[in-house]
């Protein structure tokens, strides 16, 4: 059976969700072969999820400039494994090695998939590919035509499945060329953590609008009920309410979670591109006309600082 390379992303030495989802796809078109950049013992991990071929690439070249020699070790692991495909996360990073990877390949590149199938036969019979484009409002499927397909996937994609397989672990070797120590990292700031999930990761999203008011009290209480991320419409963040790090649309971030809900939020089709291929939408607006119900799933006309609260309660005394 073919085999698939998947760049496997781990934050302080644990697997990322979307990385796993990888996995869970590669499994569709052949036989997964992880390759992890920087240190970490994540084979067990992988291994749970169906890599049964783990390569290991680290390289001080990694934290000391941009994603560069990042991509040339992906790329050592192309020429390495010659997999059917090569899978990444639709991060602001991966998306980088991914385009990267595919210059140095000559071959043809897809970002931001929301699935990914076994071709049909079609020229050059690549992995079928799913996109949601033009700020949701088509869905289109592609396949590269031209050397090794390069994919990136967007987070939520899919469910992670495990099929536990006992892994073996290769060191890569690679070389980090002179050309990738261009742009140097001459500071680096830990991020605020908050103990919420990353909003482009999280199962869960609430998202606060201009109905707020400014006051997302009642929008992270029930995010944090419910074990959610939070996001904010363009709106809010302009208006200074809430950081622009968590704004949910065409000029911010996009998330497809399990679950979305819309709190204050109008619909606006920038908003909308972000969030539309969420798998369950609930909007909650005192506006019955308002354009966010015609893409929810579940409409409450209510005051969101009336409505959330009660929400949270339930959510609570559902846990107790």
């Amino acid at each position: 059976m073919a085999q698939v390379l998947v760049v496997v992303e781990s934050v302080e030495g644990a697997v990322t969700k979307p990385s796993l989802e990888l996995l869970t796809l590669a499994r569709r078109l052949g036989d997964p072969v992880a390759v992890v950049l920087g240190a970490g013992d994540v084979a067990p991990t992988l291994g749970q999820y169906g890599a049964g071929s783990v390569l290991t690439a680290d390289d001080p070249a990694f934290g000391e400039f941009l994603v560069a020699p990042k991509a040339d070790a992906v790329a050592a692991a192309v020429e390495k494994v010659q997999p059917a495909a090569v899978l990444l996360t639709s991060s602001p990073e991966g998306k980088e090695i991914a385009a990267r990877l595919a210059v140095r390949l000559g071959s043809g590149l897809i970002t931001d998939a929301v699935d990914v199938q076994p071709g049909d036969g079609g020229p050059g019979d690549g992995p079928l590919v799913t996109q949601s484009v033009f700020a949701g409002n088509w869905t289109v499927r592609s396949q590269v035509t031209h050397g090794t397909p390069v994919i990136t996937v967007k987070a939520n994609a899919t469910s992670p499945e495990a099929a536990p397989v006992e892994p073996t672990t290769e060191p890569l070797g690679f070389t980090v060329s002179e050309a990738s120590k261009g742009a140097r990292i001459v500071k680096t700031e830990p991020k605020a953590v908050s103990g919420r999930p990353e909003l482009t990761e999280a199962g869960i999203v609430v998202s606060g609008g201009r109905g707020t008011g400014g006051n997302f009290g009642p929008v992270e209480e029930l995010a944090d009920a419910l074990g959610a991320a939070v996001g904010a419409s363009r709106a809010a963040v302009d208006s200074g309410w809430y950081p622009h790090a968590y704004q949910v649309g065409q000029t911010g971030k996009t998330v497809s979670p399990q679950l979305y809900i819309a709190a204050g939020i109008s619909g606006a089709i920038q908003h909308r591109a972000g969030m539309q291929t969420s798998k369950a939408i609930v909007a909650v607006n005192k506006d019955p006309e308002a354009p966010i119900f015609a893409l929810a799933d579940l409409g409450v006309v209510g005051d969101l600082h009336a409505v959330l609260p009660a929400v949270t309660e339930a959510v609570r005394q559902h846990k107790q």
